[in-house]
């Protein structure tokens, strides 16, 4: 009993906590940009119906982004996602190695505003570089495809559903994250910055707060918000990253980053809406049309993608061990 009313304690946590996007905070804010998008149309309808509309909230897929939520949370309150995510650990230990590379051992550098803030954008841009390669993967690889089907087979979008997800994608992206940015981080301390001291707003990353209060509950949402064509070669927005949820061929592999749209840009995989777009969400069938949803139940959606992913396996095994056609003789066209 103290365990379930720790885990519940946790739940209430999490809308206080400043790390969190579902901080009261970022709802609010969440609230007034939807907001100032109906004003901008023209106010279509009533705006509670155009903000949380019955056909979206009581659809069936946001009911089983609801389950997913508490399972993934419950995860996290036993620590089991964390147990691979350790940035600290790597850069602590290169800091070590690097230091007893000098005679001298190592000299904390002078900390300075400026250094904090090259530190904290530094360490962002890495952690997003890394999530762009990690989602990447997870659409190409079609061992891993099966996993992150089931954030795509939302047939409705909702701030919650960026909580749906197979428990093994974030542990792939915390190992991902967990080399990279420790490295850095440990490079970082080695040579400028002596310990990590981020630019914080209430205890949470400042540009982590920036990105959590501009927009970033409206990218899993049915409200349309484009940044415009200047902006979106350079950060997500929601518009962008509902057209990576679209069935659509021209969206297919588009849109990958999370916060910048940089990696996108520089990777050949950004697109830009000229204007908005109507979108069918969902996964489809290779052609741009939708497939039944796949996963129904929790249970579904969190065992079916490791036989789907077996299945994967075992086709590509099986191309490779499939032994060429060939004729002994060459074919000579018939006199």
């Amino acid at each position: 009993m103290d365990t379930i009313i720790a885990y519940f304690q946790y739940i209430w946590g999490i809308f206080f906590n400043m790390n969190e996007r579902f901080a009261v905070i970022y709802i609010g804010c969440t609230i007034l940009m939807a907001y100032l998008v109906w004003l901008y149309r023209g106010k279509p309808e009533n705006f509670i119906r155009f903000l949380v509309p019955a056909k979206v909230y009581t659809h069936r897929s946001n009911l089983l982004d609801i389950k997913i939520f508490f399972m993934m949370r419950a995860m996290a309150f036993f620590g089991l996602l964390s147990a691979v995510f350790f940035p600290t650990t790597v850069s602590y230990t290169l800091l070590e190695w690097l230091s007893g590379t000098r005679p001298e051992g190592f000299e904390q550098p002078p900390i300075t505003w400026q250094r904090s803030l090259a530190a904290t954008v530094i360490i962002v841009m890495a952690s997003d570089f890394c999530k762009y390669w990690a989602h990447r993967m997870h659409h190409e690889w079609k061992v891993l495809w099966p996993f992150h089907a089931v954030h795509h087979s939302a047939d409705v979008l909702t701030p919650l559903t960026v909580q749906r997800v197979h428990p093994v994608e974030p542990i792939i992206r915390n190992i991902f994250i967990t080399v990279l940015v420790g490295i850095i981080q440990g490079v970082l301390l080695f040579a400028m910055i002596g310990r990590i001291d981020l630019v914080t707003i209430g205890g949470a990353n400042a540009m982590y707060v920036l990105f959590n209060a501009l927009g970033a509950n409206l990218r899993h949402s049915h409200i349309w918000l484009s940044y415009g064509r200047v902006m979106e070669h350079i950060f997500i927005s929601p518009a962008q990253h509902q057209i990576h949820h679209s069935v659509a061929i021209k969206h297919h592999d588009k849109n990958y980053g999370s916060m910048f749209a940089i990696w996108d840009w520089m990777f050949g995989t950004l697109y830009i809406p000229d204007e908005m777009e109507e979108i069918v969400y969902g996964v489809s069938d290779g052609t741009g049309k939708p497939i039944p949803q796949p996963y129904n139940t929790l249970t579904e959606s969190v065992f079916k993608p490791f036989r789907e992913s077996a299945d994967a396996i075992k086709k590509q095994r099986a191309a490779k061990e499939a032994p060429e056609s060939k004729t002994d003789t060459p074919v000579t066209p018939a006199e």
